[in-house]
């Protein structure tokens, strides 16, 4: 992330208590910046000082137009989780209406609104490109995808670009899969290796994975607000690429485990249900925009970032 001085600004983060609206705000802080976190959730309130949070309606453009009452800045990180069980037609509908229709609520809110926030940072996801093959470069130019979780990406990013004809610098960051400590991906995938039973999902592991240390989701969604050179679609994964199977065998030697053990994709669709696809198969994400605009990844490889996450057992044990 650039570190020069940047003036205070008043900052509206949706998702505030979420796995990655938690750290963004602790961020933004740290930067100077004046927070207003929005939540239906009142757990994480408190926690840090200098956050003024408030409650809102998702779905009630009115309420949008309340609590961004002053900011110069919005970070819309709201959404139902894409994990959070089986997909059926009800939790795809959920998944589609707290992103698409929210979305439309909140650029509703800022059109109510007389002296409206200068940028809309709206999140997105590398679903937008849907199941690719696993040679195929995704630049944030490349078409979508035409599955469920592609369209609703689309979906999601043209009601966020509507904010752009009020005056609004509108980016998406199409966000990876995000790992840090105490939640996210790495909260599933840490306990088989621990057991002596993780490894790639599918047979082979050779579809691409993604990936975003926090700390780098977060510095970029900080840099996407302060920086007027970006707009549009923004890669937020990491330059260092890997597939299931190279990802699996760093997080093995991390742990020091064996990553030896292919989970059938079958077997995953049979747990998961459709939502299995998104780690059945995967897209060879570039951050072009990120790195041609010069940001600077804290953690541009795996091993990198796995061992920042993952303490050394054998130098805990030495300690």
């Amino acid at each position: 992330m650039t570190e020069s001085a940047h003036p205070s600004l008043r900052v509206a983060v949706t998702g505030a208590s979420g796995f990655v609206g938690t750290k963004l705000i602790e961020r933004l802080v740290a930067r100077g910046h004046r927070v207003t976190a929005l939540s239906r959730w009142t757990g994480y309130r408190g926690m840090v000082s200098g956050v003024q949070w408030l409650d809102y309606d998702p779905m009630d453009g009115a309420s949008y137009a309340k609590v961004f009452e002053g900011t110069d800045a919005v970070i819309h990180l709201a959404g139902h989780g894409i994990f959070d069980g089986r997909w059926n037609k009800e939790r795809m509908a959920a998944i589609r209406t707290s992103r698409v229709d929210a979305t439309r609520a909140l650029v509703d809110g800022l059109r109510r609104m007389t002296k409206r926030p200068s940028v809309l940072v709206s999140a997105s996801a590398v679903g937008y490109y849907g199941p690719r093959h696993p040679a195929e470069d995704l630049a944030e130019s490349a078409a979508p995808g035409n599955d469920f979780l592609a369209q609703v990406c689309v979906g999601w990013e043209a009601e966020a670009r509507m904010a752009e004809d009020l005056g609004v610098r509108v980016t998406n960051p199409r966000i990876g899969i995000v790992l840090g400590q105490k939640g996210g991906a790495l909260a599933s995938m840490v306990p088989p290796f621990k057991m002596f039973v993780g490894g790639p999902i599918g047979m082979t592991g050779k579809q691409p994975f993604p990936w975003i240390h926090l700390d780098d989701v977060t510095g970029l969604l900080v840099e996407l607000t302060e920086n007027k050179a970006y707009r549009g679609a923004v890669n937020a994964v990491a330059p260092g690429l890997v597939n299931n199977k190279e990802f699996s065998t760093a997080l093995g030697k991390a742990l020091h485990r064996p990553a030896m053990l292919p989970t059938p994709g079958f077997a995953i669709r049979i747990l998961l249900g459709k939502v299995a696809q998104i780690l059945t198969s995967g897209q060879r994400v570039l951050p072009k925009v990120a790195l041609a605009n010069g940001y600077a990844f804290r953690f541009p490889n795996v091993e990198g970032a796995l061992a920042d996450l993952i303490p050394d057992p054998k130098a805990s044990a030495a300690a």
